[in-house]
């Protein structure tokens, strides 16, 4: 069944984006914040990875999603029926198409999610059921 065509809101789009740098930004402190506290180091450590979830969860499916569209869409086949435009510009919709749909990145984002979610559990049973 083809998904429906549709458009995240700009809002939400946004706060995956800041998600995403507020998550970067907690891991790269935290080579500051070992000078100061252990406490402090944990609590980025935690923005961090929860961050990391949310925005490569995000990420993945975003890229599964317009993956899905290539092919319920049969968007390569389409484009190179297209008439009325440039043969350069075919091309490079074609290349869009292909390296959309072969793209390795949907994989990269699933990993970081993947490990990033077995992190945070990790973290929890070593921070708060081993004493």
């Amino acid at each position: 069944m083809k998904e429906a065509i549709k458009q995240r809101n700009k809002t939400i789009k946004l706060s995956f984006f800041l998600i995403g740098i507020i998550a970067t930004l907690a891991y790269r402190i935290i080579i500051v914040l070992n000078f100061y506290s252990p406490d402090w180091v944990k609590a980025s450590w935690y923005v961090g990875t929860v961050g990391f979830i949310l925005y490569f969860g995000h990420r993945f499916d975003a890229q599964r999603r317009r993956v899905k569209l290539i092919s319920d869409y049969d968007l390569d086949k389409a484009v190179k029926k297209v008439k009325g435009i440039k043969p350069k510009q075919k091309e490079a919709l074609n290349h869009v198409i292909r390296t959309t749909y072969t793209s390795k990145s949907r994989w990269n984002s699933a990993v970081i999610f993947i490990l990033s979610v077995l992190a945070l559990i990790v973290g929890i049973i070593f921070d708060f059921l081993i004493v």
